[in-house]
Order: C-alpha cells, then sequence, then structure tokens
C-alpha cells in the first residue's frame, strides 16, 4: 500500500512535485544518488542498468524526468525499501 501512495504524488501531477520530493521518493525505492553537475543528480540502483537524472529547474522536477521516473518503478514493479 506505502508503494501506490508514495507514486500517488508524481503520477497524479508530474509537471507539479518538487525536485526534493522527487529525490526522497527515488531514495526510498531503493536508488542510490550520485552528485551530478550543477542542478543534476544521477540516481542508479545495483540491480538495475537504467539510470535516472533528475534536474531541478527553479525548484520543480521537470515533468518528463518524473514520468521517466514512474515508468521505471511501474516496469521492474520496484518495491518501498
Amino acid at each position: 500500500m506505502r508503494r501506490q501512495k508514495l507514486l500517488l504524488e508524481p503520477k497524479g501531477n508530474p509537471k507539479k512535485i518538487r525536485f526534493v520530493r522527487l529525490c526522497q521518493i527515488a531514495e526510498s525505492f531503493g536508488f542510490q544518488t550520485r552528485k551530478g553537475s550543477g542542478s543534476h543528480r544521477v540516481f542508479y540502483r545495483d540491480d538495475l542498468w537504467e539510470i535516472l537524472n533528475f534536474q531541478n529547474e527553479s525548484g520543480w522536477a521537470k515533468a518528463y524526468q518524473v514520468r521517466q521516473f514512474i515508468k521505471i518503478i511501474e516496469k521492474y514493479k520496484l518495491q518501498v525499501d
């Protein structure tokens, strides 16, 4: 149930999710962060070959990156750690 609650926020409106909140949600799904340059953060999991790149734009996450995150969570049926 917790998985669905966490995904409701980004799924509901991918254009209106804060960058920091998206990073918190990604970490709760087991992603580790590797600091990117400037406003970018790169997230990865050891068991996946795909990486996620989040960009901070005036405190908001970019909508297409939010949709990529949701797609990976659903594709691999990832659970909250």
